[in-house]
């Protein structure tokens, strides 16, 4: 994995233009007043297109000031034609120049902008990448799946039970699912100790199962590939027997949105869904009457909505699959993943530099001194 981006800001292309998107920008004062402590992170994935820019806090942390995200479909098509379709690169630019608006008008001090399945895939995802660059001044480094699961585990660590000795944590993507174990070690943390990315992404799967009829999603087919393709990496994990040692944590919009619907949001509350654990009587209820409902039904629901209508039953299967080889109580939910874990590592990186920094010149004061 190479380094992230250490310009202040993406460079406009030339004629840019300022998006206008209705959010708040933190003020050109406040950026001077507090210039080096903003960070972004960019996950563009197969189907969404996500920033997050936040504030270290002085500390292990930071504070979000502003985010965007958008349903772009980057991966539209990708299994049939094997390359990026003109107007799923037109969509995707088109969201990149706002994060890239919004990345500059932040005066960020350390960035790091990712692509995964899609453009990993696309015989053209090298050309897009290039494109990017040139037209929204955004530098895209494209990730492999292991990298991508890394990342997503490290974002998700504060959720991790102490008490429990396997974590499982899945990411239920656009073009691939990546899926994890981290076993507890004797001194109280958690380490990776395997790691798979399938190409089981909710939009292949729709592509490749669902039909024309409002009621043809095509969810047995779903659930069969889920449970074929998530074999080999649950059969390496056959010691684990004791489903109350075990902690299962969804990361993304399927698990998220199941959440919200379970719960009864009027409309999608991250404060709420985050770090929120749903039994899993419930999850297989919920899954149970989705089925039911046609896709203008399913559109209908605030929490579902009509750019999700067509997917959600896609990552329903591959939960069921994971649910079904491992029957917990209950599964942990997190609306977080991959951007915080980016945002983390540019976060410790830069306070081993600093500790670095600090230790060279005490060691020069100690050398002055004693001269």
């Amino acid at each position: 994995m190479s380094d992230e981006s250490r310009s202040e800001s993406p460079q406009a292309p030339k004629g840019d233009k300022k998006a206008k998107t209705g959010r708040r920008y933190p003020s050109r004062h406040h950026n001077r007043k507090n210039k080096g402590r903003f960070y972004a992170a960019l996950d563009l994935g197969t189907n969404n297109c996500r920033l997050l820019i936040v504030e270290h806090d002085g500390n292990n942390g930071f504070l979000v000031r502003d985010g965007f995200s958008r349903i772009v479909r980057l991966g539209e098509g990708l299994d049939r034609a094997g390359r990026l379709s003109d107007n799923a690169m037109e969509r995707t630019i088109s969201a990149l120049r706002i994060c890239a608006s919004k990345i500059r008008r932040a005066s960020v001090k350390r960035m790091r902008c990712v692509a995964t399945e899609a453009c990993r895939d696309a015989d053209n995802g090298a050309e897009f990448i290039k494109r990017v660059k040139r037209e929204t001044g955004l530098r895209l480094e494209i990730i492999d799946g292991k990298a991508e699961a890394e990342l997503a585990a490290i974002g998700c660590g504060s959720l991790f039970n102490a008490d429990v000795d396997d974590i499982i944590l899945f990411d239920i993507g656009g073009g691939s699912t990546e899926v994890s174990r981290s076993t507890r070690q004797e001194n109280g943390f958690f380490k990776l100790t395997d790691s798979a990315s399938l190409p089981l992404g909710v939009v292949r799967l729709a592509e490749r199962h669902a039909g024309p009829g409002p009621y043809e999603h095509g969810y047995e087919g779903m659930l069969a590939e889920s449970e074929a393709r998530l074999k080999d990496f649950m059969d390496r994990q056959s010691d684990i027997a004791d489903m109350r040692k075990v902690q299962i944590i969804g990361t993304s919009g399927t698990v998220t949105t199941l959440a919200a619907v379970q719960l009864g949001l009027a409309k999608y509350d991250r404060k709420v869904v985050d770090g929120c654990t749903i039994a899993s009587r419930d999850i297989t209820r919920v899954i149970g009457d989705l089925r039911r409902l046609s896709r203008d039904e399913l559109a209908e629901n605030p929490c579902i909505g009509k750019e999700r209508a067509d997917l959600v039953l896609a990552g329903c299967a591959v939960l069921e699959a994971i649910y079904n080889r491992w029957p917990v109580e209950q599964f942990s939910v997190a609306d977080r993943g991959l951007r915080e874990g980016l945002l983390m590592r540019m976060l410790a990186k830069d306070k081993r530099r600093t500790r670095y920094r600090r230790h060279r010149r005490s060691g020069n004061r100690s050398k002055s001194n004693g001269q």
